[in-house]
């Protein structure tokens, strides 16, 4: 009796906006795994459809993007699979994961483990980042089919299991930025969604979170998570993150104090809510 027969089947699940650049590595490193790819797009306007396409295990479907949770948690919904692995697009597995995740899935786990994490490395400005906290900061990904949910705020989501993970062997790579320009994009990007996120459950702009969370955060990052380690590649993420931080407060400012709209970079799709005034966050 083959090993495969007895390995429980894997769906893994990609959403996707614009890959073309990132998701043929992506696929590459789990077409050997996996049982099918449920790839869930969101209108891409390059050539990631035409490339998840040419994939046999790809079951390619598109769907408005409602927001990173939403998508990700329509993505699993898609699956078949007895267990799911949830990738990113600019994420891949390295052999090592490849085997591990392969291992533990033929080894039968116990009814009460629901998932596996496993390390997360980055690789930013042509380097691995192994410190300030990038490092191995294990994510969950892997896990029971109905045993787990994307939840957290976007967009910085996170997997919720139904029961008890374990920790593989193995790095999970992940191609963050393309260079520094597409890193300042990003975190434009975010620090709107977040800013509004959080004005929309109710958090008040406070000016002493604006002079002081941007200082803790490089401090955090830079000493504290010994970011210094990673030489000038550790100082811009130290700044970056804190250059985030306080993009953050400031459209927070900006929607609490001064009644604007919703941040200009964001579609038509996120709105400004009526809240409930809390002092969170």
């Amino acid at each position: 009796m083959s090993e495969d027969w007895l390995r429980p089947t894997l769906s893994v699940a990609i959403i996707t906006y614009n890959e073309q650049g990132n998701i043929p590595a992506c696929l590459d490193s789990v077409s050997d795994l996996a049982d099918e790819i449920i790839v869930l797009d969101s209108f891409s306007t390059d050539r990631t459809e035409e490339v998840c396409r040419a994939n046999p295990k790809v079951k390619f479907s598109q769907n408005p993007f409602g927001g990173h949770v939403e998508q990700k948690n329509l993505a699993i919904q898609l699956c078949s699979g007895d267990w799911i692995l949830s990738l990113d697009a600019d994420e891949r597995l390295t052999p090592e994961l490849r085997e591990a995740i392969k291992s533990f899935l033929s080894s039968n786990p116990p009814a009460e483990v629901a998932g596996a994490r496993f390390a997360r490395l980055n690789r930013h400005l042509h380097k691995d980042i192994r410190h300030g906290g990038w490092y191995p900061n294990a994510r969950y990904r892997l896990f029971r089919k109905g045993r787990a949910r994307w939840g957290g705020e976007n967009p910085h989501d996170k997997l919720i299991l139904d029961g008890r993970g374990v920790m593989l062997a193995g790095d999970l790579l992940h191609f963050s930025f393309q260079d520094l320009a597409h890193q300042v994009q990003t975190i434009n990007n975010f620090s709107s969604i977040a800013a509004l996120m959080r004005y929309n459950r109710g958090v008040r702009f406070r000016v002493w979170r604006l002079l002081v969370k941007p200082v803790g955060k490089f401090l955090e990052i830079y000493l504290a998570k010994r970011g210094f380690l990673d030489g000038i590649h550790g100082m811009i993420i130290a700044v970056s993150s804190a250059y985030s931080t306080f993009l953050k407060e400031a459209k927070l400012f900006e929607l609490d104090r001064l009644g604007s709209g919703v941040p200009s970079n964001l579609p038509s799709r996120y709105e400004k809510k009526g809240r409930v005034i809390v002092d969170g966050d």
